[in-house]
C-alpha cells in the first residue's frame, strides 16, 4: 500500500489541530500524531531487520508524523535482551539504522529510537548472565533481580555506553533519541525508593539527578546540538511510587536547565509491579480514555519544553482535545496504530469512519506482540498488506456462514477483494462469542470489533442476513463459488460423569441460567469466560469458589488482563484453587457433589454446592460443513502451507465450490486466531 492511495483533503488538514506540523530545532514533524517506542517483538538477534522496519514503515505510509522504535534498546552488556529489545550497544546496528531511517524519511516520517539501561529491571540469568546493577541493592518485584550496587567505575562505564549508543543512532540517520527514566536505571537514581545512597549520587534531589545529568551531558557531547535528545519521564509515580508531581517538576527543571534535553515524553506511574504497569503506566480496556492528559498538561505548563505523551489515547477525539488544549505537543497513539497504522491518512482524506478502532484489549502486549486482537496483518507486513488488494481474476460469489469475528473478517476481506459477498448469521445480531465476551463489567469495548466490521461490510455493499440458519441445501442453492464456514462452536463439557448436571459459562453469560447459593466455577481454559461467569455469579448474590486447571488465574491471557481479573477477584473475596481438575459431578440431597483432583498432590476432594459452572472451551459446530464436503471441489480441505503463505488454495479435481472452515469451527481458539484464518484464506481469493 502506498500513501498516495489516500487523497488528502486540504480543508480537513487545515482545520484539524492533529494535522498541523510541529518543529523542535531543525526537525519538523508533519503532524502531531506519533507512535511511541515499544519492543515490538520483530527484532532478529537484537537488530531491526526487514520485518521490524516494514512494521514501522506501514505507519509512515499511513501518515504518522513520528515513529519511535526500539522500546528499551540496550546500551550495554549488563542490560540484557529479555523482552525482544534492540541492541544499540554495538556498531553492528548502524547499517540497519541507516536503511531504516532512509525508508522512513522516504515516506515523510521522522524516526527516533529509545535507548536505555534496564538497571535492576534486567535479568541476571538473561543474556550473558551478568549481575544486574542499580544505585542500591533494592529488588524489583516484576523482574525479580537483586542488583549489585553500582560503584563509580560502573557509573562511568554506563555513561560512556549511553553516549556511544546515541552516536550510533545519529550515524544511523535518525532524527533523535530518548532515554528512559521511569523504572529504568536513570529513574532508579532519581527515585528515593530505589536510590538509598549516601554518596554524591544519593540523598538530595540534586545528588539524585547527577547520574541523569552525566548521561545527557555525555550524549550531547557525542551527538552535538543538531540531534534531538529527549527523555521518557515520569510526571508522577502515583500511589505506588515515591516521586510526587512537584518533585518530578523540580527534577525536570534541573534537567532542562542543564541543556541536554530537547523534549520530554511524559508518562505516569511506576512499572515495578505488573499491577502498577497495568493500572497506571499502560492502562487498557476498562480504564478511562487518556487518563493522564491533565497531569501531563500541568507538567508541560511548568516545564516549558515540548511534551509527548501516550497512555490509552486510543481515539482521535481524545488526541485532538489534548493537542488543541495545549496539554501536549505530540499525541502518542501507539496501540491505536497497531490496530490501524493508517489513522492519519484516513483522517486527512475524510475517511475517519473507516479507522479500525483500538478496543484496548492489550493483545499487543502478549508474548505474540505486536499482534492486534482484530488486525491480523499487524506484525505480518511481509505477508499481508493493510490495504486489501482487488482480485486480478473474475469476481466470485462468496458465501460466508456465521457472523462471529471469523465470519465478519472473511466477509470483509472478500468484499474488499471485489467479490460478491453474502453473510448469513443464525442469531438475531452479528458478533458471535464477542457479544458474550462483551457482557463483563470492563469488556464492553469488544463490541467495537463487531461494529466496525458491520459498518465496513455495509460500505462495501455486502449482503448481510441475520436470523438466517442455513442448511447445506440452502447454501448449495445460492450457487456459490466459495463457501466459508465460520459457524463457531458449542460449549464443551468433558467430565468422567455428570457433565449434563453442569451449567456452562455461556448459559451464565447469556442470561439463560440464574445462580444462587454456593457456586463452583471450574475453569479449564484460562481465558475470559470463567472469570466473567464468576463475576456474573457474584452479581447475582451467589458465593463463588473458583477452581482452575492452570497454575494461576487467567493463565492464557495477557498480563494486563490477568492483573485486572486478579484485582476483581480480590474485591469479590474469591481465592482461586489452582492446578485442580473437576473430575465428576453427581446429585446429592437436591444439590450437586463435585469431585476435584489436585494435579500437584493427587489428592481427591469434594464440594457440595448448588451449581457447577464449567468452562472448557468449545467443540466445532460443523454438521453443515460436513454435509457440504461432498459437494465441494476441495473436499473442504484447506492447504495449510498455502494458508500460512496467504497463497491461493488448490481447487481440487472435482466439480463444485471451494469450501473452507475457519475460527472455532475448526478448533477452540481466540479472536485473533479466528481472524487470521479468515485473512489467510480470503486475501488470496
Amino acid at each position: 500500500m502506498e500513501a498516495h492511495v489516500y487523497d488528502f483533503d486540504p480543508a480537513i488538514v487545515a482545520r484539524d489541530p492533529l494535522l498541523q506540523p510541529f518543529s523542535i530545532k531543525h526537525v519538523t514533524f508533519r503532524n502531531r500524531i506519533m507512535s511511541t517506542s515499544h519492543a515490538c517483538g520483530l527484532e532478529v538477534n537484537g537488530m531491526p531487520e526487514e520485518a521490524y522496519q516494514r512494521y514501522h514503515e506501514e505507519k509512515a505510509k499511513g501518515g504518522v508524523g513520528l515513529s519511535m522504535f526500539g522500546g528499551s534498546s540496550n546500551v550495554d552488556i549488563d542490560s540484557p535482551n529479555i523482552f525482544r529489545q534492540l541492541n544499540v550497544g554495538t556498531d553492528a546496528i548502524i547499517p540497519h539504522l541507516q536503511r531504516f531511517s532512509a525508508r522512513m524519511h522516504g515516506r515523510g516520517a521522522a524516526l527516533m529510537c529509545q535507548i536505555t539501561h534496564l538497571g535492576r529491571r534486567g535479568d541476571p540469568y538473561g543474556g550473558d548472565r551478568l549481575p544486574t546493577i542499580a544505585p542500591s541493592p533494592v529488588r524489583e518485584t516484576a523482574h525479580r533481580s537483586i542488583p549489585k550496587e553500582m560503584d563509580e567505575h560502573d557509573i562511568d562505564r554506563v555513561v560512556r555506553a549511553y553516549a556511544a549508543a546515541a552516536r550510533r543512532c545519529k550515524e544511523g540517520g535518525l532524527d533523535g533519541i530518548e532515554t528512559l527514566a521511569g523504572g529504568h536505571l536513570i529513574g532508579q537514581f532519581l527515585s528515593p525508593a530505589t536510590n538509598r545512597r549516601t554518596d554524591r549520587f544519593g540523598g538530595s534531589l540534586e545528588n539524585r539527578c547527577r547520574f541523569a545529568l552525566m548521561v545527557h551531558d555525555a550524549i550531547r557531547k557525542a551527538v552535538g546540538d543538531d540531534f534531538l535528545v529527549g527523555m521518557r519521564f515520569v510526571v508522577d509515580e502515583g500511589p505506588d511510587g515515591a516521586l510526587r508531581f512537584d518533585e518530578c517538576v523540580r527534577i525536570a527543571l534541573v534537567l532542562k536547565e542543564a541543556g541536554g534535553i530537547d523534549f520530554f515524553n511524559a508518562i505516569y506511574g511506576t512499572m515495578d509491579t505488573l499491577a502498577a504497569l497495568t493500572v497506571y503506566n499502560m492502562p487498557g480496556m476498562g480504564s478511562p480514555l487518556a487518563p493522564w492528559v491533565e497531569p501531563v498538561g500541568a507538567f508541560r505548563r511548568e516545564v516549558g519544553l515540548p511534551v509527548f505523551h501516550a497512555a490509552r489515547i486510543a481515539d482521535l477525539a481524545s488526541a485532538r482535545f489534548a493537542v488543541r488544549e495545549g496539554k501536549l505537543d505530540m499525541a502518542g497513539m501507539t496501540r491505536a496504530q497497531i490496530a490501524d497504522p493508517h489513522i492519519v491518512a484516513k483522517l486527512a482524506s475524510g475517511r475517519e469512519e473507516e479507522i479500525r478502532p483500538c478496543v484496548g484489549a492489550t493483545h499487543c502486549q502478549s508474548q505474540h506482540r505486536p499482534s492486534c486482537l482484530h488486525n491480523p496483518a499487524t506484525g505480518r507486513e511481509l505477508t499481508f498488506s493493510h490495504v486489501v488488494a482487488k482480485t486480478r481474476g473474475p469476481a466470485r460469489r462468496v458465501v460466508v456462514i456465521g457472523g462471529g469475528p471469523a465470519g465478519l473478517e472473511a466477509a470483509r476481506v472478500s468484499a474488499e477483494r471485489g467479490h460478491d459477498v453474502s453473510l448469513y448469521e443464525a442469531a438475531s445480531e452479528f458478533g458471535g462469542q464477542v457479544l458474550i465476551g462483551a457482557t463483563g463489567s470492563w469488556r464492553r469495548d469488544l463490541k467495537g470489533i463487531v461494529e466496525w466490521r458491520v459498518a465496513e461490510l455495509q460500505r462495501l455493499g455486502a449482503t448481510l442476513r441475520t436470523d438466517a440458519y442455513m442448511e447445506g441445501e440452502d447454501i448449495a442453492a445460492l450457487n456459490p463459488d466459495v463457501v466459508i464456514m465460520a459457524t463457531g462452536g458449542l460449549p464443551l463439557a468433558d467430565l468422567e460423569r455428570g457433565a449434563e448436571l453442569c451449567t456452562t459459562t455461556w448459559d451464565v453469560l447469556t442470561g439463560q441460567a440464574a445462580l444462587s447459593g454456593e457456586v463452583l466455577v471450574f475453569d479449564g481454559t484460562g481465558r475470559h469466560p470463567g472469570p466473567l461467569a464468576a463475576e456474573r455469579a457474584i452479581g447475582m448474590g451467589a458465593r463463588v469458589e473458583y477452581v482452575s486447571i492452570d497454575a494461576q488465574l487467567a493463565e492464557e491471557l495477557t498480563y494486563a488482563e490477568r492483573t485486572r481479573w486478579k484485582r476483581l477477584f480480590l474485591r469479590f473475596g474469591i481465592r482461586p484453587v489452582p492446578e485442580t481438575r473437576l473430575v465428576a459431578v453427581r446429585r446429592q440431597d437436591n444439590r450437586l457433589l463435585a469431585t476435584l483432583a489436585s494435579d500437584v498432590s493427587g489428592e481427591v476432594s469434594t464440594r457440595l454446592v448448588d451449581h457447577v459452572v464449567i468452562e472448557q472451551g468449545t467443540i466445532p459446530l460443523d454438521e453443515v460443513y460436513r454435509d457440504l464436503r461432498s459437494r465441494s471441489a476441495n473436499d473442504g480441505v484447506s492447504d495449510l502451507a498455502a494458508m500460512v503463505r496467504a497463497a491461493p488454495q488448490p481447487r481440487g479435481d472435482r466439480e463444485g465450490f471451494e469450501l473452507h472452515r475457519i475460527g472455532d469451527a475448526v478448533a477452540s481458539r481466540n479472536i485473533h486466531s479466528a481472524m487470521l484464518d479468515a485473512l489467510r484464506i480470503c486475501s488470496a481469493l
